[in-house]
């Protein structure tokens, strides 16, 4: 019959019993007390096993264990003695487990209760039980183990806490020569209980650094212990006892340690052998909490420990073993975790960079470990992956470094495989899509795709380390990259912000003259290697994420060619949304400096190209054409870049003086280039002027000019002397002359003609010269109304000077406010003059100076609303948007400060007058002028309530008129007018409601159906939550007129107009009809 587990932890339960205090006097030291309590209880435990009828199995399992066994339990030592009697009972229980566990018959499950819970083995200890095992275990490793280990293996035990302090002293006086013999009885009898699972975990979880350093000491050691001479008197035990190690004895410790750290898990192996290899390090002591230094290990045992945590880097998944060896558990919250955190990481990068002596050569090692390396950023352990990801980064960042060409053949090209394969640069992998490929087959797949952007995104902008190989290899990417960004563009994406983010630090890391090639490969002005494979296209995954796909071929040319030219705007406007988050820098103004020079060049070679003569074969004709359709399309998308640019910086675009002084260059530059060629145009001519009053302000003192901004001019200097010599103005010809005098003396000479052109730009002053005509120019240069320059007074500038820019330098309100000369009756009259301009900028600009003068309250223009508003309107009609939307805002301004005086004289304009009279509009100036009373009724804000009846008495006679556009501008006016008016509506609702009803159901026009549907959505969006109190008489007719439409509607834009209507009512109605529950208490007090 098998012995209880009871009976066996109750002899190690009295085997381990603590001795009474009363049974010692006070004068006893700690030490005796420990000595004579282990002989007391190794006594008692004998004397139980003897007479106690209980255990008599336990006795004969135990004397059937001591009969296998090799060595004698009973010694003189006492402390040996308890050690050997402690171990032949974990050898009784382990007998007793192995053999209940064979009489073990697992019951038959109910089906019934499926729930219930399995019957447990019989060999599971109980929770006090373990303990009982675990205090067993402790004494062993105590008093057996550790006291035989050499000084520097393991953990001494005055480290451990105080009682194993008090230990050491009594185990370090009793210690003999055979502690090789009890290091290796002890630690093979664990190791064989540790055999059984039940007792496994018991014996590995604490103490596996003990036994991973006994059988380094037994397997590995050179100070082993001599036999004796068997001439020497003693006993036959003596003599086996005190021999040393043999070589088979040594080889079966190697053995076994093997099979140990290859049964354990990995980073536990790992910690392990790390502690056990540790040099002298300052440790905090149990006692006292004082540092104190561990003894140094050996050399020949941190030799062992490297080559050992060699091997197990060198396994499967031996990186991620030995990264959560040494980083688990790291990074507590506090700042010297967070300290260590970093310390650890940094330690395992050095680790996994540093090529093991065992490993053939480096780039095996390389070939091994690189992938493992990859792998850890795909960790997704929410605890430990920012760990793992901050020692992949920082390993692939060592590596780069260390060994350029190996990381990037087994690191970095792997890392960027997908991109490269989007591109068509990936060789054997692209022949192998392109053989499978047909429309809609997977090339990269979504997850792929996504964790490639994610590492990419972690290695370089996370890791921060702009080495030349880095950005050398993210270089060839950058296309790709790029097209997924602007893919990602077109809807909602995580990937966006994600490569946002690689494009920028590549664009803010990379050398200028780098970044200013790769912009240009972007913008499609440079030749270089294709963002995407010309078979593929990136299309939306189902997870969020983006794919690589096979895309159908396009038959129709025009249909490919609208692809293309949409694809390459697109392009062009994420570029210059990337180029917007890089304000802070240079680059922005860079880029388009040499935007600027491109055309500049492109402009030089189309003159420069000799036509075709008659004589010239097909190829060459062919050839020429394809140089000149080249030259038209590389000159089409530097003008849409330098558009989009000017349209998104404004004068933000060039941020320091020396770009402002390189732009100036490739004016000039153009210029030259103009009159060599006798193709000068106005614009290049006012263009020509505005660099020169550039010029002039800067050397006038706009900016502190240094040294180093006067050598950037130099290039200056000879195109000046050409404009000098060949520009036909003598105006011109004399500034040109005198600013090269100013740029080659460093402004140490200057004439009075750059002084007035340096105020005339600044816009400090008039300038008085030579000339028979006024000209207004503007002054602004950015997308908001520009404010008035100075006006010079007649016969100031003849005509090329007069095109000079202005900056503005003061501030708007306080400039209208002082007394100057363009304020004075007689300009006042002058920029009226100029209103009726031939020329558009200068109309333009005078529209705008009035329209500033008005808003200023100037006296001349109060005094003249007549004239004023005659010039708006007469502008009105023109044809130039640039004009009539200077006009347009003229009007309305002059509609807020005179609201009953200029407001009824705009309704009748606005009004259809009989045929045949003066009055009579043109449709599109009478849309015009529904503008300007738009917007007059939204600067009037709640007054417009006072101008309710006019104004919706002139757009409903609007959607009579006989023209379709005419009524449905009407409608949209009637629309924004409802909209503004809010609960000043009042009973007009119901001539509103009755209009739009009579409209839908007439109309035969769609677009006028359409637009009073519209004006139902734009009345709910504007009221929201106060639409139920305005429109509750008439919301019920509303909803069923948007229902008859939706039933009976032939368009389907009308449909979907009605829908999205319905959906706002909804939106409004909904709250009303289901208020929100708030769940409240009210605490009322009673008097």
């Amino acid at each position: 019959m098998a012995v209880s587990l009871r009976t066996v932890t109750e002899a190690l339960r009295e085997l381990t019993a603590p001795a009474e205090v009363c049974l010692f006097s006070a004068q006893t030291s700690r030490e005796d007390v420990l000595l004579q309590t282990l002989s007391s209880n190794l006594s008692l435990l004998q004397e139980k096993l003897r007479q106690d009828p209980g255990w008599v199995g336990l006795k004969q399992l135990r004397e059937c264990v001591l009969s296998r066994l090799a060595w004698p339990v009973r010694w003189d030592d006492v402390v040996w003695s308890f050690v050997s009697e402690a171990l032949v009972l974990l050898l009784c229980l382990k007998q007793a487990m192995v053999e209940l566990l064979a009489q073990f018959v697992p019951p038959t499950p109910n089906p019934k209760t499926p729930e219930c819970a399995p019957a447990l083995p019989p060999d599971t200890l109980s929770i006090s039980q373990q303990k009982t095992v675990q205090c067993v275990l402790q004494f062993i490793v105590t008093l057996g183990i550790c006291p035989s280990l050499l000084p520097g293996v393991g953990i001494p035990l005055s480290r451990r806490s105080d009682f194993a302090a008090m230990i050491e002293k009594v185990v370090c006086r009793l210690v003999s020569p055979s502690r090789m013999f009890r290091l290796l009885t002890t630690t093979l009898v664990l190791l064989d209980v540790a055999q059984h699972p039940s007792l496994e975990s018991l014996v590995l979880t604490t103490y596996l650094g003990d036994l991973i350093a006994g059988l380094c000491q037994l397997g590995y050691s050179p100070n082993k212990c001599q036999r004796r001479s068997v001439s020497e008197k003693g006993s036959r035990g003596d003599i086996e006892t005190q021999k040393g190690l043999t070589s088979e004895e040594q080889l079966s410790c190697r053995e076994a340690l093997r099979n140990l750290l290859d049964r354990v898990y990995q980073p536990i192996v790992v910690k392990e052998l790390l502690i056990l290899q540790g040099g002298a390090k300052q440790v905090t002591s149990a006692r006292g909490g004082k540092a104190q230094t561990l003894p140094q290990a050996p050399p020949w045992l941190r030799h062992l420990c490297g080559q050992l945590l060699s091997e197990r880097l060198m396994k499967p998944h031996g990186v991620q073993a030995v990264v959560r060896g040494i980083v688990e558990g790291a990074g507590a919250g506090t700042a010297e975790a967070a300290a260590a955190d970093w310390r650890k990481c940094d330690t395992v990068a050095r680790i996994l960079t540093s090529c093991p002596q065992r490993s053939l050569s480096v780039e095996d090692y390389y070939m091994q470990v690189c992938p493992q390396v990859l792998e850890l950023f795909h960790i997704r352990d929410k605890l430990t992956a920012h760990q793992f990801q901050r020692v992949a980064t920082t390993t692939v960042l060592t590596m780069v470094k260390e060994q350029p060409e190996l990381a990037d053949r087994y690191l970095l090209r792997p890392l960027l495989t997908p991109f490269i394969i989007c591109s068509g640069t990936g060789g054997t992998e692209i022949e192998m899509a392109e053989g499978s490929g047909q429309v809609g087959a997977v090339i990269v797949g979504e997850l792929e795709l996504t964790r490639c952007v994610e590492d990419v995104h972690k290695v370089f902008v996370v890791g921060n380390d702009p080495s030349s190989r880095l950005l050398e290899s993210l270089q060839t990417v950058i296309p790709a990259i790029f097209s997924l960004y602007c893919f990602t563009k077109q809807g909602v994406s995580h990937l966006r912000s994600a490569c946002q983010e690689i494009l920028l630090w590549f664009l803010q890391k990379s050398e200028p003259p780098v970044t200013i090639l790769v912009l240009k490969q972007l913008a499609g002005l440079v030749r270089s290697i294709p963002a995407l494979h010309p078979l593929y296209h990136f299309t939306a995954g189902s997870e969020g994420g983006v794919r690589l796909s096979v895309k159908a071929a396009v038959s129709d040319e025009d249909e490919a060619l609208y692809e293309k030219v949409s694809s390459d705007q697109w392009q062009t406007e994420c570029l210059t949304d990337l180029l917007s988050g890089l304000r802070e820098g240079s680059i922005a103004g860079d880029f388009f400096i040499e935007c600027l020079k491109g055309l500049t060049g492109v402009a030089g070679e189309a003159n420069c190209n000799p036509a075709p003569a008659l004589g010239d074969s097909l190829r060459e004709l062919e050839q020429c054409r394809t140089r000149w359709e080249e030259q038209q399309e590389q000159q089409l998308i530097i003008l849409q870049l330098v558009a989009i640019l000017c349209e998104r910086f404004g004068h933000f675009v060039l941020s320091n003086t020396l770009q402002v002084i390189e732009f100036v260059i490739i004016t000039l530059e153009r210029a030259c280039i103009s009159l060599t060629h006798r193709t000068e145009e106005i614009v290049e001519a006012q263009t020509l002027s505005m660099g020169m009053g550039l010029i002039a302000a800067m050397l006038g003192g706009a900016v502190q000019l240094t040294s180093a901004d006067f050598d950037a001019m130099k290039p200056m200097l000879p195109r000046l002397e050409q404009i000098t010599a060949s520009h036909p103005d003598p105006v011109m010809q004399e500034l040109a002359s005198d600013l090269r005098i100013t740029v080659a003396t460093h402004g140490a000479f200057s004439t009075e003609t750059v002084a007035k052109a340096a105020q005339s730009t600044m816009g400090k002053k008039k300038v008085t010269g030579a000339g028979t005509k006024n000209k207004y120019v503007s002054s602004e240069h950015d997308e908001k109304w520009t404010e008035p320059s100075q006006l010079e007074e007649p016969g100031a500038v003849t005509e090329p000077q007069r095109q000079l820019p202005a900056s503005r330098r003061e501030d708007r309100t306080a400039r209208g406010n002082e007394p100057s000369s363009g304020n004075s009756s007689s300009n006042f009259h002058t920029i009226l003059q100029a209103a009726f301009d031939p020329e558009v900028p200068t109309r333009a600009a005078a529209l705008r100076t009035v329209t500033q003068m008005v808003q200023q309250r100037n006296p001349d223009a109060l005094s003249n609303q007549e004239k004023v508003l005659s010039v708006f309107l007469e502008n009105l009609s023109h044809e130039d948007s640039f004009v009539y939307l200077s006009a347009i805002q003229g009007l309305s301004v002059l509609s807020d400060v005179f609201p009953d005086r200029i407001l009824p004289r705009l309704l009748d304009e606005y009004r259809t007058s009989p045929q045949g009279t003066e009055k009579t509009r043109s449709v599109e100036t009478r849309m015009k002028m529904g503008e300007v009373l738009m917007r007059s009724t939204r600067g009037l804000g709640e007054i417009a309530s006072c101008y309710r009846d006019p104004l919706i008495h002139a757009f409903l006679i609007g959607t009579r008129d006989s023209d379709v556009t005419m009524r449905a501008s009407s409608l949209s006016n009637l629309g924004e007018l409802c909209q503004c008016l809010d609960f000043a509506l009042g009973s007009v609702i119901h001539e509103v409601t009755a209009c739009l009803v009579a409209i839908v159901k007439t109309e035969q026009e769609a677009e006028v159906r359409r637009a009073a549907v519209h004006v139902i959505t734009l009345l709910l969006r504007g009221l929201g939550e106060k639409a139920v109190q305005v429109l509750g008489d008439v919301l019920r007719d509303l909803y069923r007129l948007l229902k008859y439409v939706i039933q009976t509607d032939k368009d389907e834009m009308v449909v979907v107009h009605a829908q999205l209507t319905l959906q706002e009512l909804d939106h409004v109605v909904r709250p009303f009809l289901f208020p929100e529950e708030k769940l409240q208490k009210k605490i009322v007090i009673l008097p």
